[in-house]
Order: structure tokens, then C-alpha cells, then sequence
């Protein structure tokens, strides 16, 4: 019996060596979205404003523009924002991820599930 089997497509894009935009940079790129400030964006995802800071450090290193746009201080003007490209860049993704989601809903999905096993052997001859 084929049970319940999910298929997971990640989605990452590499500058070289490191990760330019993946799942979790998209929901961080949101959250800075949605709460105008790397440091809340993180308190919003459990993640440290350090790891937050990196990983936005990252992004703006690997695109041709900066995704997010820092301010510092306490004036009406500081904190972050998404930059035009990291609007572009965040828009594009998630409509990728829509579309390979929808690829995985496809006929041939079932059919690999039916020729899964539910668990693995374990050992390979048995």
C-alpha cells in the first residue's frame, strides 16, 4: 500500500559558493516585508537578529542590487525595507514555487508513490 507520501521541491539558487535565495531567505525577505525591521522579522521566525543579519548580508552580496535596505537609528526612516529588486526577486521566486507545485501535482507523482516503498528495508538484500 502506497500510504502517505509527500513530495518536496526545494528551490535554491546559488552565487557561487553560496545559497542567493532559497525557502527560508523568501519567508525572511516577508517578514522584513511585514515587519519593517530585520531584528522583529527575526523575533517573527525564532531566529536571531545575528543569523537574520547573515543571512540578508548574504542575499545583498549575491544580487546585482541589494534586496533589503537597511537604516539604522530610531527615525521614522530606519530599519528595512524591501528594495525594487528584492520586491522583483521575492515576487519571481514565489511564483516559481507556485509553479513547481502545481508540476508536482502531476499524474506521474501518484504512480511514483504507488512503486514507494512506505518505509526502507533494512539492509538492501532481504
Amino acid at each position: 500500500m502506497a500510504g502517505n507520501r509527500t513530495l518536496k521541491i526545494k528551490i535554491q539558487f546559488y552565487c557561487g559558493d553560496e545559497i542567493a535565495m532559497g525557502p527560508g531567505k523568501a519567508d525572511l525577505l516577508e517578514a522584513i516585508n511585514e515587519h519593517g525591521s530585520i531584528s522583529a522579522a527575526g523575533r517573527a521566525m525564532d531566529m536571531s537578529y545575528r543569523r537574520a543579519w547573515l543571512l540578508v548580508d548574504a542575499m545583498n552580496r549575491c544580487w546585482q542590487s541589494p534586496l533589503v535596505h537597511t537604516a539604522p537609528g530610531r527615525a521614522q526612516s530606519s530599519g528595512a525595507r524591501l528594495t525594487e529588486m528584492g520586491e522583483e526577486v521575492l515576487a519571481l521566486y514565489r511564483n516559481l514555487q507556485a509553479k513547481l507545485h502545481d508540476a508536482s501535482q502531476d499524474s506521474n507523482l501518484d504512480r511514483l508513490s504507488n512503486l514507494l516503498r512506505a518505509e526502507p528495508r533494512a539492509r538492501q538484500k532481504a
